[in-house]
């Protein structure tokens, strides 16, 4: 497995962006599918983005296309989820996880096996 550690929340405007760190440890960084997620209060957790271990893939939830792009360092073993024209309904804890690097297609948080604690996302109108 792998540790991740999430960095970057905090509380925005509309229309403002952040950009949200996840440092992971371990060796075999590289190898993993990555993903965001998140997780509203009274709702369930749910897909926001991945990226596959090359980083040529990336999928996204459509509420978020062409606002958020993921993308990843192998290099310095961090994904990136940068946000642009948040929204209030972007309001969330945003958690980092990481996937076995065949799952880069799957959306479902039971597929990804480490989690990081997250960190609160708040839009304001």
């Amino acid at each position: 497995q792998v540790q991740l550690v999430e960095s970057g929340g905090g509380l925005v405007q509309a229309g403002g962006s952040l950009r949200l760190t996840c440092a992971a440890s371990g060796r075999t960084f590289s190898s993993y599918t990555m993903g965001w997620f998140r997780q509203a209060p009274g709702k369930e957790r749910e897909f926001v983005a991945a990226i596959k271990w090359s980083g040529s893939v990336t999928t996204y939830e459509d509420s978020v296309k062409g606002r958020f792009t993921i993308s990843r360092d192998n290099a310095k073993n961090t994904v990136y989820l940068q946000m642009n024209s948040l929204k209030p309904e972007d309001t969330a804890v945003y958690y980092c996880a990481a996937a076995d690097g065949s799952k880069w297609w799957s959306r479902t948080p039971a597929d990804f096996g480490s989690w990081g604690q997250g960190t609160q996302v708040t839009v304001s109108s």
